[in-house]
């Protein structure tokens, strides 16, 4: 049936008179049309936006059957992508579009997510009714709250759960047009990520409609990356992988996630009823569920997994950096001022892009120092006060070669169109790539977290040091193992320094003055050095510099550093 006015015209009319607005609208020059002849000439229309809110499937790709689609009543009417004259595509129904069809639209410029994406604030919504009726549930139950007032209460939270239904929506929707503005350069990972999803069993590329390998790497050759419809697929089977890993070990237990929990919850029953919210019978779930959306919406689809596998733990340890690098650091303050402040889209995006690389590098470094076994609440307690004087003293303990590398990224954000405080906050938060490691350093030996820094900085700046790793932490290859190559290089030249720092600092003498410590060992050393200092310029000489001069700077640097 089509809408006309208050009223509908069943699809068995014979014809349908048409405004003169209605015909320009449509290019259609016949003032009477058929149904579905007009249902096709809407499919075709040169418009802002279809939205789809019935049942039925009324667009495929070109390369589907009407057969293959499975929706006989809709045959005489349905248009292949190609065909649809929309900017933007919005499934309000299941399966409005094939995901073919989705693909195809997409491919030709066409603005599109998926039904699961469009139609997820419906299920959002019923799963925020449920948690709070279980724990109004529990609180009837003690007598904390009788039926009428559990009632009122209800219907006065119901603005406030739109609020919050529509915020996680927006997010989501946020974490899949950073990952497409990636383009063609983010496609080694996202395919990787492909990968080790269908080897555990979590992704049937088939079923889903993703392209095999070789496809994705023609599309890269034209400088496409995945589609929207594509990423919908990864983001939704990522989050439901760490949702699992994040479920299945003890971290919905960790203290530091219990205000995370309350925070689900509206205002009002935060503080009269949080008891039975940290008590609700599905607190582990709702643990896991807000972590894991977190962790994908914020960081993006690929850096939980590429983390995992580069470090060689858990992806539920993965998650757990995640929280004492976001306590530690303020995150949410700082991810709720690029969202709110305005400035061009392509700005905001290019901060959030830069923002979740900048915390990979931190949690990389929580990930080190614990040994892959990260107690969240007790890591956050102990290293809280180091990092915060590390922090407080950023100014005085950079090198020229990361405050270079710092201005550089400030300016290229600036040029988008950020905000230049903002800008700043973004670039300033790579300068903090080990200050984990460096508070953890600090607490073993009880030398003052400034101090070791202090030698930490020394030792790169005289061995050039500081430059190799900058330019690996910044260095982006498309192959996905050289990718991999050099972000482990990135880490390895920050953790051969604590290393280094760690057997130096045996010595009482060298604890009580680390600078002078250093200075020595270089003295003792000068000729290895020399020559590898030698090597550093040779390579500084040589731009662009390869990961295979990296790897190869890396290996001296620890035959050295291990003297």
């Amino acid at each position: 049936m089509i809408s006309k006015g208050g009223g509908v015209y069943p699809r068995s009319a014979k014809r349908i008179e048409l405004s003169e607005e209605a015909r320009e609208m449509l290019g259609l020059e016949s003032a009477e049309i058929e149904p579905d002849a007009l249902i096709t000439a809407i499919l075709k229309a040169q418009i802002d936006l279809l939205w789809f809110g019935g049942i039925g499937t009324y667009i495929k790709a070109t390369s589907e059957s009407d057969a293959q689609v499975g929706d006989p009543s809709n045959d005489s009417l349905r248009v292949n992508a190609s065909e649809v004259g929309a900017k933007v595509v919005g499934e309000g129904a299941n399966l409005g579009t094939t995901q073919a069809g989705r693909i195809e639209f997409a491919l030709k410029g066409g603005r599109i997510n998926t039904d699961f994406i469009d139609n997820s604030a419906g299920v959002d919504c019923s799963d925020n009714e449920v948690n709070i009726k279980i724990a109004l549930a529990a609180a009837q139950r003690s007598g904390d709250i009788d039926p009428d007032a559990r009632n009122t209460l209800l219907e006065e939270m119901t603005d406030e759960v739109s609020d919050i239904v529509l915020e996680d929506n927006r997010l989501q929707a946020l974490a899949l047009s950073i990952a497409e503005a990636s383009g063609a350069s983010a496609l080694p990972s996202h395919l990787r990520l492909m990968e080790r999803l269908e080897e555990s069993g979590d992704l049937d590329r088939k079923t889903e409609g993703l392209a095999d390998a070789e496809t994705f790497t023609r599309r890269a050759a034209d400088g496409q990356g995945l589609m929207r419809p594509e990423l919908a697929v990864l983001l939704s089977s990522a989050k439901l992988v760490l949702q699992d890993a994040i479920e299945g070990s003890d971290l919905p237990d960790d203290a530091q996630l219990e205000s995370n929990l309350v925070a689900l919850f509206p205002g009002p029953m935060q503080d009269r009823f949080g008891p039975f919210i940290r008590d609700h019978q599905l607190r582990r779930e709702l643990i896991a569920t807000d972590l894991s959306n977190r962790i994908v919406n914020r960081l993006g689809l690929v850096h939980a997994f590429e983390l995992a596998e580069e470090e060689g733990v858990s992806l539920a340890q993965v998650a757990a950096a995640f929280i004492v690098v976001e306590r530690l650091f303020d995150l949410k303050a700082l991810w709720s001022a690029i969202d709110t402040e305005t400035m061009p889209e392509a700005a905001r995006l290019a901060l959030f892009d830069r923002l979740s690389a900048a915390v990979a590098n931190l949690m990389s470094d929580v990930l080190r120092s614990s040994a892959g076994r990260v107690n969240a609440a007790h890591l956050i307690e102990d290293m809280r006060a180091g990092v915060d004087e590390l922090k407080n003293a950023r100014d005085d303990l950079i090198t020229q070669e990361t405050r270079s590398r710092a201005s550089a990224l400030h300016g290229d954000l600036v040029a988008l169109g950020a905000p230049d405080t903002l800008a700043q906050r973004v670039a300033n938060l790579f300068d903090f790539d080990g200050a984990i490691g460096l508070a953890a350093l600090a607490l073993r030996t009880g030398i003052a977290p400034t101090r070791i820094t202090q030698a930490f900085t020394d030792i790169g700046a005289r061995l050039g040091l500081d430059w190799a790793q900058g330019t690996a932490a910044h260095m982006s290859p498309s192959d996905i193992w050289e990718r991999l190559l050099v972000s482990g290089l990135a880490r390895d030249f920050q953790q051969m320094r604590l290393d280094f720092l760690r057997r130096l600092m045996a010595d009482e003498a060298s604890r009580e003055h680390p600078l002078d410590a250093v200075a020595e060992w270089i003295a003792r050393n000068e000729a290895g050095a020399a020559q590898f200092r030698s090597m550093i310029a040779r390579a500084q000489q040589q731009q662009p510099i390869t990961p295979a001069a990296l790897a190869q700077i890396a290996s001296q640097a620890r035959n050295l550093l291990e003297r």
